[in-house]
């Protein structure tokens, strides 16, 4: 008896001891929010998918299954050895941004030049996709070199003009909202290097009268050119519609219109799946991409948004606990540039089918139909595992 209570003693020891590493290396909080949610986007895309041919499931359990294997990959790598890498990375950062244009791989959709075909197996990437992540990147290997104290008005206009280069490049490639959430990610990254308080507010100021000189310059050249230069007439329509919808109800407002109409007629408990009227009839276009949380309001309503915003907190949350406990300077910043990012994307996407943001295509982190953004979301939650596996500093 007393033997084999010593072995019973030794297997619950190893148990607990299993457990105990499992909890060093992965962060339960960000594993089951992150899972949660891309399980719920299943749900929605599925549920999309039945009315909406373009919205393929087998293709988006594709992305789903790809996305997984990238964070296992991302968990394993300790990506410390990126703090000193920084002029590399912009190097590769640019070669990405602008891999769509290189003949053989480009790929156009609906339009648009921003995908490029994969040789052999035929799948299609968007590449400014992973440029978002290298760019995270490329700003914390940056703000590291201050130590959490910029104290030189100069060091932070380098790491301002340092964001410049891949927000305007992603820009000049045709892509607004991509440089949009790159710039949001790189700001918290260069606000969170501790530069003063009035320097911030200089630059917001600074921006502001940038973008509207910007915007009254271009209409000036349209007008005297007689043609589009440098935003095109349906990128201004698509930005400014959300302050009056009403006024083009068959262009770009119509989108948004019917976008309100059917997050409005959810109500509580919603339509249930496959009952949705506004997508399933094709009154909202792309219910399974850019409006999807339209689509989630209807068919789900409050209690499933509510849901949504639930797993969106907690996750958020936990990242955020996770790069507290970081002992790593760059790796609290890449923590904090995904972040950025994905904040962004949940205000701007859930704003714009509410009507009290612009409308500039940026889809829903996890729950939009994609594979190229499900494959990325996926692996920020792999280098967020990442940043807990190797959060203590090495012996």
């Amino acid at each position: 008896m007393g033997a084999t209570s010593k072995r019973i003693e030794r297997v619950n020891k190893r148990r607990e001891s299993s457990r105990a590493s499992w909890a060093q290396r992965i962060s339960l909080p960000v594993l089951v929010s992150s899972l949660l949610l891309i399980a719920y986007g299943c749900v929605v895309v599925w549920s999309a998918s039945l009315t909406i041919a373009d919205a393929s499931f087998p293709r988006h359990l594709l992305g789903v299954a790809l996305g997984l294997g990238l964070a296992v990959g991302m968990w394993r790598l300790d990506f410390r050895g990126l703090a000193n890498m920084s002029t590399t990375l912009l190097i590769i950062d640019l070669i990405v941004i602008f891999l769509p244009y290189v003949p053989g791989l480009s790929h156009n959709a609906k339009g648009l030049t921003g995908w490029v075909k994969i040789p052999l197996i035929g799948l299609t990437f968007q590449p400014v996709e992973l440029a978002k992540l290298i760019t995270a990147f490329f700003m914390a290997s940056l703000a590291a070199q201050f130590n959490g104290k910029i104290d030189s008005i100069r060091d932070y206009i380098r790491l301002c003009l340092m964001l410049a280069v891949p927000f305007g490049a992603v820009i000049v490639a045709g892509d607004l909202g991509s440089g949009l959430v790159i710039f949001a990610g790189g700001a918290v990254i260069i606000c969170m290097s501790g530069p003063r308080r009035e320097w911030v507010l200089s630059t917001v100021a600074l921006l502001v009268g940038l973008v509207s000189l910007l915007l009254a310059a271009d209409s000036l050249l349209d007008s005297l050119l007689g043609h589009d230069v440098l935003i095109k007439q349906y990128q201004m329509n698509r930005l400014l519609v959300f302050l009056n919808p009403d006024a083009d109800t068959t262009g770009a407002g119509y989108n948004l219109l019917q976008s309100l109409i059917a997050v409005g007629s959810g109500g509580f408990f919603g339509k249930g799946i496959g009952n949705t009227s506004q997508a399933g009839r094709g009154f909202l276009p792309e219910a399974h991409t850019d409006f999807i949380f339209a689509l989630l309001s209807e068919t789900f309503g409050f209690v499933g948004a509510a849901l949504l915003l639930i797993l969106f907190a907690l996750l958020l949350f936990s990242t955020i606990r996770v790069i507290h406990r970081s002992d790593s300077l760059f790796l609290k910043f890449v923590g904090a540039g995904i972040i950025g990012m994905w904040t962004f994307q949940i205000f701007e996407n859930i704003g714009m089918c509410m009507g009290l943001m612009p409308i500039t295509g940026i889809p829903l982190p996890f729950i939009s139909f994609g594979s190229s953004s499900m494959m990325m979301q996926c692996a920020t939650v792999g280098i967020v595992q990442s940043i807990w596996r190797y959060r203590s500093k090495p012996a």
